[in-house]
């Protein structure tokens, strides 16, 4: 594929607002997984939550949009200049040549949950004052952020699970190199809800602890919210030497059953040769992985399978889920943006909560943050029911022709 520069980036989770909140908590090992404490929920897990929420209603002009997700994509969108960057990028193109592809999973649906109930207890109505369009619709993120940004290019939202937010990277490769834009605004936002919390608890999924991803003990994941932004356009001529590239992405499905991966991780390794091949690299090139990671038995096997097959035991790997959560839609781009500060920074994170690696796991999984110079980097991404996507990021070694 034609590489894509990374030429603005923000993101916002239960580790903070804003890249250099989440360089400092990486580095310090920091988890910002806590207790459940989320509405009248009543379960033993942990989760990580962004706070204030509640309280920062979104803007005037938008209040048809107004939900926890919408109010999550405006502080993401409020953090490192992005609108700044976006501005600018609006200026160079026009404001109908910038596309916005955004993933989510639940999307606003948490404004559904609390309008049933406030049903009318005779004729079972919903309140007159909910909004299915402006809140719990999958297009409503892309529609409240297109009018945030002050935006009018082509406009959509994936939702396929944990993979949302990382196929959407694949969407502006192909509708930039189709001509139907010229810069892309790719991003993901998905909030805490009852709906993923007592539904994963229903399949036996989420974890009484802290997710531990690799560990021998596992036991689940823990869910966390986020949003996710990154302004991608052509490379050309001018740009830096050293800027982060989008250099290779790889999509599949397993086909195999609705709520498990496949346990070889078939459709996992063939996302992996194939965003391998669209880099035109090799598994040697890769310096680290960002794995998916969540801490439950079957993803875990069944992405270590794929990972060693493909690249063996030596190549360094990690979960950053034990930081943040479980991010679901949003967790394709939040691990992409750490995948890319990792290359900037020279950074590997270990995986946080995991104590004893499964012996039966074979990749090389770092359980303490390292120091090495990166030049590129997969990060994997694979959606609940076997949807995936893996993103390969690397330096602009050479300036493009």
């Amino acid at each position: 594929m034609q590489p894509l520069q990374l030429s603005a980036y923000t993101l916002t989770t239960p580790l903070g607002t804003g890249v250099a909140a989440t360089v400092d908590a990486l580095r310090a090992s920091y988890s910002g997984l806590t207790r459940c404490d989320f509405l009248d929920v009543d379960l033993d897990t942990y989760i990580g939550r962004v706070g204030g929420l509640e309280n920062l209603p979104v803007r005037g002009d938008l209040t048809a949009y107004d939900c926890r997700n919408n109010r999550l994509a405006q502080l993401g969108l409020a953090q490192d200049d992005f609108v700044a960057a976006v501005a600018t990028a609006r200026q160079r193109y026009g404001r109908e040549r910038i596309g916005i592809f955004l993933g989510t999973s639940t999307s606003g649906i948490l404004e559904t949950e609390l309008a049933y109930r406030q049903r009318d207890s005779e004729t079972g109505a919903l309140p007159k004052n909910f909004n299915y369009a402006g809140s719990h619709s999958c297009y409503s993120v892309a529609e409240f952020v297109q009018h945030a940004l002050d935006l009018a290019g082509p406009a959509l939202v994936v939702s396929t699970a944990c993979s949302s937010s990382a196929k959407v990277f694949a969407t502006a490769a192909r509708m930039i190199q189709a001509g139907l834009c010229d810069a892309a605004i790719v991003g993901g936002v998905d909030s805490l809800c009852l709906t993923t919390l007592y539904g994963f608890n229903s399949l036996e999924l989420v974890s009484s602890r802290p997710c531990r991803p690799f560990d021998v003990a596992r036991s689940g994941i823990s869910i966390g919210e986020a949003a996710g932004f990154v302004l991608l356009e052509k490379a050309t001529s001018t740009i830096k030497p050293d800027s982060i590239m989008l250099l290779g992405v790889g999509e599949s499905s397993d086909a195999y059953h609705m709520s498990s991966p496949h346990p070889e991780g078939a459709g996992a390794r063939l996302a992996i040769q194939a965003a391998l091949q669209s880099a035109g690299l090799t598994a040697d090139d890769i310096d680290y992985i960002n794995l998916h990671g969540t801490g439950t038995k079957a993803n875990d096997a069944a992405e270590d399978q794929a990972v060693f097959n493909t690249f063996g035991g030596d190549t360094p790997c990690s979960s950053t889920k034990g930081a943040t959560g479980h991010l679901l839609g949003a967790a394709g781009v939040v691990e992409a943006i750490i995948s890319v500060l990792c290359i900037q920074h020279s950074f590997m994170p270990g995986g946080l909560n995991t104590a004893h690696i499964d012996p039966t796991l074979k990749s090389a999984y770092l359980l303490k943050n390292k120091q090495q110079t990166l030049n590129f980097v997969l990060s994997n991404s694979l959606g609940f029911g076997g949807s995936n996507c893996s993103l390969i990021f690397g330096r602009m070694l050479k300036p493009a022709e």
